[in-house]
């Protein structure tokens, strides 16, 4: 087990130290049911009330506290607690326990070149002309198909898929059972489809025929920039000619679907559940939040922030804060949404109002 002093936690965290520093610790904890050995988290005056039901002699704490008074040992204040959260846990977080070297069980083509200090667990499959940086770490059952070429300080979780041909940037997360690469779902028909002539026509799609489908290859591949997470279940789909690029920094979040020929900019954020169609263009900050669905072949501006459960189906200005399906700007969907609710009661009193009003042809 991997302990700390307060000092040193305080130095990863950029907070200060109050008392004991060389008090030790071997985790974190809430503060109602932090040990003695465990730093209580309690970052805010609301959590104040914990600290006297548990057993910690350290805490971080909000800036100001009076640590003396909830007799601790030993206190950290920080200046923004959820970003000290960050660190904390970074710090504390050994990640999957695998083992240095290249497992046994593993499969690795000969012409594969994988990188110094590399850890590859077991049943990992890694095909020909892979090139993986130094430093990785692969989990169980990890397949990265041939002609892929992964940086430096990857962690690629138990089961995570990698497809052919790939480029991916340093320091990437994939969680289990990610999958980058895969074919785009692109088919066509023979003669223009119903879904053609249905968009064409917003709906009437007259004596179109009733035809099958005949795949588009992915030629394209993927590729993602440095300091790239990609959670459990999620799918980044190969592009069609062009590869489907992530940009530096990009979080996704699982179970989310980035459709074939997508370009995504740097330093965005999509939750649990976003669905993106294939060819949308998104700038850089672009916050989606949980089950956002965006249409195919548009563009989100920098910097727009979508509420979840928004489905955006126009292109959006940079800047721009939205809800609602379909999406509009977020004053915009709140007024709408009073007014909606104002309903029943409106048409309550429209009917009143009708019993007071004549009908035509009536007399006394």
């Amino acid at each position: 087990m991997t302990t700390f002093t307060v000092s040193e936690i305080a130095a990863a965290l950029g907070g200060a130290v109050l008392g004991d520093g060389d008090l030790v610790i071997s985790g974190a904890a809430e503060p109602a049911t932090a040990q003695p050995d465990q730093l209580a988290l309690a970052m805010d005056p609301k959590y104040a009330d914990g600290l006297t039901q548990g057993a910690a002699q350290a805490a971080l704490l909000w800036d100001g506290a009076d640590w003396q008074g909830f007799g601790l040992k030993a206190a950290i204040t920080v200046q923004r607690a959820r970003y000290a959260m960050s660190g904390l846990t970074a710090l504390m977080d050994p990640g999957p326990n695998i083992a240095p070297g290249i497992h046994p069980m593993a499969v690795i083509d000969p012409s594969a070149v994988i990188g110094a200090d590399a850890a590859i667990g077991p049943f990992v499959v890694i095909g020909g002309n892979v090139e993986i940086g130094p430093d990785a770490r692969i989990d169980s059952h990890v397949s990265v198909a041939e002609g892929t070429k992964i940086g430096a300080q990857v962690l690629l979780h138990a089961g995570a898929r990698i497809g052919r041909n790939v480029r991916i940037g340093d320091r990437f997360i994939a969680q289990p059972s990610a999958v980058i690469g895969a074919d785009g779902f692109s088919f066509v028909t023979p003669e223009k489809s119903r879904a053609e002539a249905a968009r064409e026509n917003l709906g009437d799609v007259g004596d179109t025929k009733a035809q099958s489908w005949t795949r588009i290859h992915s030629l394209g591949a993927v590729v993602l920039g440095d300091d790239v997470e990609v959670g459990a279940n999620a799918c980044i789909d190969a592009g069609t000619i062009r590869p489907t690029r992530i940009g530096d920094g990009t979080k996704i979040d699982n179970q989310v679907h980035v459709a074939h020929n997508c370009e995504v900019g740097r330093d965005c954020l999509f939750a649990g559940q976003v669905g993106i169609a294939g060819s949308v263009k998104i700038g850089d900050n672009v916050i989606l939040g949980g089950q956002v669905g965006v249409v195919d072949n548009i563009f989100i501006g920098d910097g727009v922030v979508a509420g979840g459960g928004t489905v955006i189906l126009s292109n959006v200005p940079a800047g721009r804060v939205l809800l609602g399906y379909p999406a509009v700007k977020m004053e915009t969907h709140v007024q709408t949404y009073k007014a909606l609710r104002r309903l029943p009661r409106l048409a309550a009193q429209v009917a009143e109002l009708q019993k007071a009003v004549p009908k035509p042809g009536a007399t006394d």
